[in-house]
């Protein structure tokens, strides 16, 4: 959802969340600072943002940003909304100053400013005393329900809409609303502002009453809809019928309009100013919000420069303070997830550590929610509470941001698969069978995550650079015929491939196949009943998904058994100890890096600057709202494929590098890593 800083900007005023680090001359050049006197990176600038907040008037310009440097934060975004606030949307001008004068301030310290602006949410202050409010002027341009209600809102509503606004949500196809939209972003483009931070561009399905709506059904989108499938959304679709292809068609069409929206606002930036960015900002994860919502990160991330996920997985409140062990791998398999739609660009997490719990140190559920995201290697947006500004803790927001700031090319420089077990994400399963696909998803991520097998997430965007010796399909329900001939060259070429559930059994309109092309292509003959082969292809099918039972079983007492220690008789332990054997069986091949830890640390193995490292991360001795410092994972034994008298270097979060030795044998090396408290990277080198 929407977070506005705390203090509130006037009507001409700017509200300021700020990255910044010291001056470097490089920084307007387009390459990113480095603090540890390296040669510049020549990666964009929003690879290595770390961003705080600050609610700003044009006069405190000066003073923020000398805070900002002074907290080891790079980049400004300035809460300067012009077309979410009616006035602003009619007369920009005096925003438009405020926008520039920002940027120049920023450029002059060596910095980058971006600006937050709405997607299709407008407010009109004081509504009710005006005469003149969005919805009075233009109705035909609000979002509506099926039955017709339109999607107004008044105070009260969310947290930034005050006593007496009006807050509408506008249809993307409301022609003449767009037209001017686009010459505001524009103008703002024009500013010499470096990044344009468009909020939650949705449909109306998340506020109370809305859920279920799957809005709009206003005149501008149903034409719209009828002109492109020839079908009447109001009347020949069964609404909320996943059996419906009418349905699906709506699904597709909702999703596929927020995607060219937000297209269009960048190619709008780039006509202007080529290098300035565009960023969504969606809180939508891999779960079902994304075709409810209609903004998908895997579909958005080709048409934007970065995308910010205000990814709220988890317990209660969804603070870092409140997540379970088992949230924590949750969270951390979305941004594994986002890193690998990413696709080479950026994943900032607008995400919250702490509001105001009184048994758990603000402190270190800061730093839990820093080092996760880290060792994902998504960036960090530091924010007081459930706000964008502010911090819950400066002093202990600088020495994170100052630690990022000196090891930034650890954490994101592109990570490279070494020998991985591929594990696929089917977006179009996704969309049509969401719990059934995730649950399997999840499970499976959470079994690799927990066994410390290196995976990968292959997507039908990538899937032709998948080299792995192994492909895991969880319950993979809906396939193309482009990804069954590439799964037909899978099989032909020898890989492993593990088949779960009823993968293969739709197509990517949620239409059934006559017959299953994929049990045709492996020959399984009788679908209810695990089938293992060795002839054409090394493949298990098991129709009783292993990931879902997985799943089902870390549900039950993994938090306990985290909290608790001994866990080697608990049902899952054993569960996960006969599936990861019979998944690195399935490969006949050995890991590339051999990990021996508990299950309560998550692992990922990838090639960084040519040197196999390993980021971990400590979930053990957690618990939601009463602990938030880790019970230290110790002894930890891992196995290198590695020439002789090479080291290996361990960099623990918040600490320094430091050289261990280990013991060689012929092509391998073993390491005990005596101790990780909270997370810790390692690589081997001469």
């Amino acid at each position: 959802m929407r977070r506005r800083s705390s203090v509130v900007a006037g009507m001409w005023g700017v509200s300021l969340i700020a990255m910044t680090v010291c001056v470097h001359p490089g920084a307007l050049n387009g390459v990113t600072p480095q603090s540890n006197g390296s040669p510049p990176d020549p990666r964009h600038w929003t690879h290595f943002v770390r961003i705080g907040g600050y609610g700003l008037s044009l006069d405190r310009v000066d003073a923020i940003i000398k805070d900002a440097t002074g907290s080891h934060v790079f980049g400004i975004e300035t809460d300067n909304d012009v077309p979410g606030r009616y006035e602003s949307f009619l007369e920009p001008a005096e925003k438009l100053r405020a926008i520039q004068a920002v940027a120049q301030k920023a450029h002059a310290v060596g910095n980058y400013a971006f600006v937050y602006v709405a997607g299709l949410e407008c407010i009109t202050a004081n509504a009710d005393q005006e005469g003149h409010t969005l919805f009075k002027d233009h109705p035909d341009w609000v979002q509506r329900k099926l039955t017709g209600e339109p999607a107004v809102f008044g105070g009260g509503t969310a947290f930034w809409v005050a006593p007496g606004d009006e807050d509408v949500w506008i249809s993307p196809y409301a022609s003449e609303w767009r037209k001017t939209y686009m010459e505001r972003v524009r103008q703002i483009a024009g500013t010499e502002i470096d990044g344009i931070y468009v909020d939650i561009p949705y449909w109306m399905t998340h506020f109370e009453g809305w859920e279920k709506s799957w809005a709009s059904f206003d005149d501008y989108t149903v034409a719209a809809f009828k002109k492109k499938t020839g079908l009447d959304a109001r009347t020949d679709i069964k609404l909320g019928d996943n059996d419906d292809p009418g349905f699906i068609q709506w699904i597709d069409f909702r999703t596929e309009t927020i995607t060219d929206f937000m297209s269009e606002i960048n190619q709008n930036v780039k006509a202007v100013n080529p290098k300035c960015v565009t960023i969504a900002e969606i809180y939508p994860g891999i779960e079902e919000g994304s075709p409810r919502v209609g903004a998908d990160a895997y579909q958005l991330y080709p048409v934007l420069d970065v995308i910010a996920h205000e990814y709220e997985y988890g317990s209660g409140d969804h603070m870092a303070a409140s997540r379970t062990p088992l949230d924590w791998f949750g969270y951390m398999t979305g941004m594994y997830s986002f890193r690998s739609f990413a696709a080479g660009r950026a994943s900032w997490m607008l995400n919250y550590s702490w509001d105001g719990n009184k048994h758990v140190d603000r402190r270190e559920a800061m730093k839990n929610l820093a080092m996760a995201e880290l060792m994902a290697g998504a960036n960090v947006w530091d924010a007081r509470g459930h706000v964008m500004s502010g911090s819950n803790d400066m002093e202990t927001r600088k020495v994170i941001f100052n630690w990022i700031a000196r090891h930034e090319k650890t954490f994101y420089s592109p990570r490279n698969p070494v020998r991985p077990i591929g594990i696929y994400f089917s977006p179009k399963t996704r969309d049509y069978f969401s719990t059934e696909f995730i649950e399997s998803f999840r499970g499976m991520m959470y079994l690799l995550l927990q066994s410390h097998l290196e995976f990968q997430i292959v997507t039908p965007r990538d899937r032709q650079s998948f080299r792995g010796e192994e492909l895991i399909l969880p319950d993979v329900r809906c396939l193309s015929q482009p990804e069954l001939d590439w799964l037909q060259g899978i099989v032909r070429n020898g890989k492993a491939l593990l088949v779960t559930g009823e993968t293969g059994r739709y197509d990517e309109k949620r239409q059934p196949w006559t017959e299953n092309p994929l049990h045709k292509l492996l020959g399984i003959t009788e679908p209810a009943r695990e089938q293992t082969s060795a002839a054409l292809a090394r493949f298990i099918y098991a129709p009783r998904c292993p990931g879902k039972a997985y799943y089902a079983e870390v549900e039950k007492h993994f938090n306990e058994y985290a909290v608790q220690g001994d866990y080697q008789a608990a049902s899952f332990e054993k569960l996960r100890q006969r599936l990861s054997s019979e998944i690195l069986r399935l490969s006949n091949s050995e890991a590339g890096v051999k990990i021996d830890a508990s299950p309560f640390l998550s692992t990922q193995i990838a090639e960084v600057n040519g040197k196999i490292h390993v980021f971990m991360a400590n979930f053990r001795g957690l618990k939601s709202n009463e602990v938030a410092q880790q019970v230290p994972e110790r002894n930890i034994r891992i196995v290198f494929p590695a020439p002789q008298n090479v080291k290996l270097y361990v960099l623990p979060f918040l600490g320094e590098i430091q050289e261990l030795a280990g013991e060689w044998s012929p092509g391998k090396i073993t390491f005990t890593i005596p101790e990780v408290t909270q997370g810790m990277v390692v690589w081997c080198g001469d």
